[in-house]
């Protein structure tokens, strides 16, 4: 007689609610900054609107998701020790180049779109005037914007990429080791870029007009993501991908992973027929909506990831911890990201930005109302 016995360990979980955050901010915002290329790269007028709620969410995200990041760490200085001791084979080390990269390139293209704007504050406002003309660099132009967005673009890519990657190469978790992964993060991050602006949007009354432009490009995100959840469990019924069929095989039998599936389902299919019925009126609802699907989603992966055991049978309890590392800590980012909004939106002339390039374009009125006040 053999007896083979299974002894496991007590360890915390190696992503917390932290990576929750992150993946979800930093996904949204990388997607929110293609949203801007329309207006502020090629120069199409009728995109401005679009173009500058998606800027305005792709710089709040972009900051408060990195310092999601350092959370998750634990300890801040391990973010140094990737640029210390860089492995070139570790999709997380290439990660923090990366993340270092775009923030400095997505705050020169903000810069860079602001900066005519920044110039005329800094003539009409007398308490502030020596800031904003710092901010200007004393000129008036926007040239650099196309450069550094195209900049910001392919540092976008990259974020996309590895943010993807580094959790499909987890071999020991089938549910993350799956090719289409990093698709369904990149999807999934445009709809919730696509439900923030939708709810700033309605925040900032921008009109049914452009709030009905959002929910179609809503409806067409939320269409991707369909289509590869469809492909997912085509290649894992199939048999196709081996790595699918057994992340299917993984969570199939357990009623709570059913509905997920049913979840799943009707956070795509409800939003989906609301934008497209009624998409001048509903922004509140279908931004909502699109925010939740996109932040549970990343829940789901990483947090019901871990819940599956490496061995043994069953699942591991995954319930949101009450603390700073659990509920407090989510409800803390988005805090921050609340105070990001409110300063950008203060001290930024966001809904005063123009075409790059073109002096025609250039407003020489007095600030908006909205402006800092001496």
């Amino acid at each position: 007689m053999q007896i083979h016995e299974l002894v496991g360990t007590v360890h915390e979980a190696a992503w917390l609610p932290w990576a929750v955050q992150y993946f979800f901010l930093i996904g949204i915002s990388a997607t929110a900054v293609f949203l801007t290329f329309p207006a502020f790269v090629l120069g199409r007028r009728a995109q401005l609107p679009i173009a500058r709620l998606a800027l305005l969410t792709a710089v709040t995200t972009g900051i408060a998701g990195p310092v999601a990041l350092l959370a998750d760490l634990h300890q801040p200085a391990r973010f140094w020790e990737f640029f210390v001791y860089t492995n070139a084979t570790s999709w997380m080390a290439w990660g923090a180049w990366i993340v270092m990269s775009y923030v400095i390139l997505l705050l020169l293209y903000a810069w860079a779109v602001h900066r005519p704007a920044f110039y005329r504050w800094g003539k009409d406002n007398w308490r502030f005037a020596w800031l904003f003309r710092l901010l200007s660099l004393g000129g008036e132009a926007n040239g650099f914007a196309r450069s550094f967005g195209i900049g910001a673009g392919v540092a976008a890519l990259g974020i996309l990429l590895y943010t993807g990657m580094e959790v499909a190469v987890v071999h020991s978790r089938p549910l993350w080791n799956t090719p289409l992964l990093p698709l369904q993060f990149a999807a999934t991050g445009a709809v919730g870029a696509l439900g923030v602006m939708l709810v700033l949007g309605r925040f900032f009354g921008t009109g049914p007009t452009i709030e009905a432009w959002m929910n179609r490009l809503l409806a067409a995100g939320l269409a991707v993501v369909a289509a590869l959840g469809a492909l997912w469990f085509h290649v894992a019924f199939s048999g196709l991908s081996a790595s699918h069929t057994e992340a299917l095989a993984s969570v199939a039998g357990f009623p709570v992973w059913q509905n997920i599936a049913l979840w799943a389902a009707a956070a795509i299919v409800i939003p989906f027929l609301i934008a497209i019925l009624a998409p001048a009126r509903s922004g509140w609802v279908t931004g909502l909506i699109a925010i939740h699907a996109a932040w549970m989603f990343r829940w789901t992966v990483f947090m019901g990831g871990q819940a599956v055991p490496k061995v043994g049978s069953g699942l591991y309890d995954a319930l949101m911890p009450t603390g700073l590392e659990g509920m407090m800590g989510v409800i803390g980012t988005f805090g921050l990201w609340i105070f990001l909004l409110i300063v950008y939106t203060t001290f930024v002339p966001w809904d005063e930005a123009d075409l790059p390039g073109d002096p025609a374009s250039i407003p020489t009125s007095a600030p908006s109302s909205r402006t800092v006040q001496g």
